[in-house]
C-alpha cells in the first residue's frame, strides 16, 4: 500500500509538470512522507498485518515443502521404490488361473481296418474285421450313457457299398469341451534375475540422488531470488535518496530564484534533475514487485500472497571476510552430478555382469492342476469332470543364440566406457566452474573494499558541495556531479555484495553443500567447514 501511495504521488507530479509547463505546484512543498499520509492509517496497518515477512531460512523451508520440482523428485523416488518391489516379485511363485471353452466344428474321424483290396484281403484288415462289430456295439452303448450314439463316418463321395462301409471310419469327441484350472511357476536358479534385482536397488539410490539435486537447485534458486529482492530494495533506497535530494535542491533553488539569488538556468537544471530522478524510482519499485513474484514462484506459493522479506544486503557483507583460495581444489565428493554418474557407472558394471550371466543355465519348477469336461449339450449338472495335474522341473541350457549374448556384453561395456569419459569431462567442467565462481567472489570482495572507501569519500564530497552551494561557493554542476558520484558509490557497494553472495550460492550448489539438516534446521553460516 505504501508503494502504491508513492506511485500515485509520482504520477500526479508528472501530470503537474506536463500541464503547468514544468512549474512546481504548491503541493511540491510537502515532503514525500507527507504524501504517504494521504492513505488512511488503518489501511496501512491492515496491509502490514496481512503481509508475511520471511527470512531466508523461512523461504527455504517453504520452498522445500511447496516447490513443484521437489515434489516431482519425491514422486520419482516412490516410483523407483515401486519398480524395485515389482522386480523382487519375480522371485515368488507366479500363480495364474485359467479357463477355456471350445466348440467343435468338425469332429475327428477314427479309422479301424483298411481296404481288402490292399494287401490281398489279408493282413490288418482281416485281423480287425472280426473286431469292428463288437467294438462299435460297445462304443454305442457307452455313448448312450454319456450323450449320444457314435455313428460311422462314411465319406460323401464314397458309394454306400459293403466294401466302403467296412473300410469307413467313425467320428470321435464331443461338441463342447470345457477346461479350468490353476498353474504356478517359480525360478530356482536364475543368475540374470538376481543381478537385475541388484540393478533395481541402484535405481532407487539414483532417484534419491536426483531428488537431492532438485533440492540443491531449489535452494540456490530461492537464495538467488531472495538476494534479488534485497538488491532491488537497496536500489530503490538509493534512487529514492537521489529523488529526495533532487527535491530538496529544487526547493532551495526555487526559494533563491524567487528572491533573485539564483539564476533561471539553475532552476531549470534543478527541475530537470528532479524529473530525471522520478523514472528511476518507478523502475526500482517495479523491480521489487517483479523480484517478489519470482521469489514466490520459486517457493511454490500463490503470486497474490502478500509477502515481504527481512534483512538487507549489508547483513551478508560479513561473509566476504574469510579466505576463499583454499576452495580452488574443493572436494567434489558431494557434487550431485558426479554422484549420479558414479551410480550410473555401478549400474552399468552390474549390467555387464548380468549379460555375462546369460550363459548360465536356468532352472524353474512348475505345477498345474486342471479339470476337464466334454459333452454334446449344455446340461452342466450332468457333466463328468476329470482332473489332470502335474509338477515338474524345467532346465534351460543356453547353447547358441547367433552371437546375441556376446554383442549384448560388448554393448554394455562400450556404454560403461562412454560414461567414464563423460565423468572425466564433467569433473573438468566443474573445476572450471569452481574457479570462475571463486574469481567472481574475489572480484566482488575487492570491489566492495574499494566501493566502501569511495562511498565515504563521495558522501563527504556531496556534503561539502551542498554546503558550498548554499553559500555560493559551488555551482549546481558541482552539486550534480557530487550527487552522481554518491549514487554510483552506493550502487557499487550493494552490487558487490550481491555479486558475492550470488556467486557463493552457485559455488555451494556445485560443491553440494546441504543446508537443511535432518531435524529441519537451516545452517547458512560458513558451510565450507562441514
Amino acid at each position: 500500500m505504501l508503494f502504491a501511495a508513492k506511485a500515485r504521488f509520482f504520477i500526479r507530479m508528472k501530470m503537474h509538470f506536463t500541464i503547468k509547463n514544468w512549474l512546481l505546484p504548491l503541493a511540491l512543498a510537502l515532503p514525500l512522507a507527507a504524501t504517504a499520509q494521504e492513505v488512511p492509517q488503518d489501511t496501512l496497518q491492515a496491509a502490514r498485518q496481512d503481509t508475511v515477512v520471511l527470512t531466508l531460512e523461512d523461504a527455504l523451508r517453504i520452498a522445500l515443502d511447496e516447490n513443484v520440482s521437489v515434489k516431482v523428485a519425491d514422486k520419482e523416488i516412490m516410483r523407483a521404490k515401486y519398480a524395485k518391489r515389482g522386480a523382487y516379485a519375480a522371485l515368488f511363485p507366479q500363480i495364474n488361473a485359467t479357463g477355456s471353452y471350445q466348440r467343435t466344428i468338425k469332429k475327428q474321424v477314427m479309422y479301424m481296418g483298411g481296404d481288402d483290396s490292399e494287401g490281398g484281403g489279408g493282413g490288418m484288415s482281416s485281423m480287425f474285421s472280426g473286431m469292428v462289430d463288437p467294438i462299435m456295439f460297445y462304443l454305442n452303448q457307452l455313448a448312450d450313457r454319456t450323450g449320444g450314439p457314435l455313428t460311422p463316418y462314411i465319406p460323401p463321395e464314397t458309394e454306400q457299398t459293403e466294401s466302403s462301409s467296412s473300410s469307413g471310419g467313425f467320428e470321435v469327441g464331443r461338441w463342447n469341451t470345457w477346461s479350468g484350472g490353476i498353474s504356478a511357476s517359480m525360478p530356482i536358479v536364475n543368475a540374470q534375475l538376481w543381478q537385475s534385482l541388484s540393478i533395481s536397488g541402484d535405481a532407487v539410490e539414483l532417484a534419491v540422488e536426483k531428488a537431492r539435486e532438485s533440492r540443491l537447485g531449489t535452494v540456490t534458486q530461492v537464495k538467488q531470488a531472495y538476494f534479488a529482492v534485497l538488491m532491488a530494495k537497496e536500489a530503490f533506497q538509493v534512487y529514492k535518496s537521489v529523488y529526495e535530494n533532487a527535491y530538496t535542491n529544487l526547493q532551495n533553488i526555487e526559494r533563491k530564484y524567487n528572491v533573485q539569488k539564483s539564476s533561471e538556468l539553475d532552476l531549470v537544471r534543478a527541475k530537470t534533475s528532479y524529473a530525471n530522478a522520478i523514472p528511476n524510482v518507478y523502475n526500482a519499485e517495479t523491480s521489487i514487485i517483479v523480484a517478489l513474484w519470482q521469489l514466490k514462484a520459486v517457493m511454490g506459493i500463490d503470486l497474490d500472497t502478500p509477502v515481504d522479506i527481512a534483512g538487507s544486503l549489508e547483513d551478508y557483507s560479513s561473509q566476504m571476510l574469510y579466505d576463499i583460495h583454499e576452495l580452488e581444489t574443493g572436494d567434489l565428493d558431494r557434487n550431485t552430478t558426479l554422484r549420479q554418474l558414479a551410480l550410473q557407472a555401478e549400474q552399468l558394471a552390474k549390467t555387464v555382469r548380468m549379460q555375462k550371466f546369460a550363459y548360465i543355465p536356468t532352472l524353474a519348477v512348475s505345477f498345474s492342476y486342471s479339470m476337464n469336461a466334454m459333452a454334446n449339450d449344455f446340461k452342466f449338472k450332468e457333466y463328468q469332470w476329470t482332473p489332470y495335474s502335474f509338477v515338474g522341473l524345467q532346465l534351460n541350457i543356453p547353447i547358441f543364440s547367433g552371437g546375441k549374448r556376446y554383442h549384448d556384453i560388448k554393448q554394455a561395456q562400450v556404454q560403461a566406457d562412454e560414461l567414464e569419459l563423460q565423468r572425466i569431462n564433467t569433473e573438468r567442467q566443474l573445476r572450471i566452474s569452481i574457479r570462475q565462481q571463486l574469481q567472481s567472489m574475489e572480484t566482488a570482495m575487492r570491489t566492495y573494499v574499494a566501493a566502501e572507501d569511495a562511498l565515504g569519500s563521495a558522501q563527504k564530497a556531496y556534503d561539502i558541495a551542498a554546503a558550498s552551494y548554499e553559500v555560493g561557493r559551488a555551482t549546481l554542476t558541482d552539486l550534480d556531479n557530487a550527487q552522481l558520484a554518491l549514487t554510483q558509490s552506493r550502487l557499487s557497494v550493494v552490487q558487490s555484495v550481491y555479486s558475492f553472495i550470488v556467486a557463493k550460492a552457485t559455488l555451494e550448489q556445485t560443491l553440494g553443500y546441504d543446508f537443511i539438516e535432518s531435524d529441519g534446521t537451516v545452517d547458512l553460516t560458513n558451510p565450507y567447514e562441514k
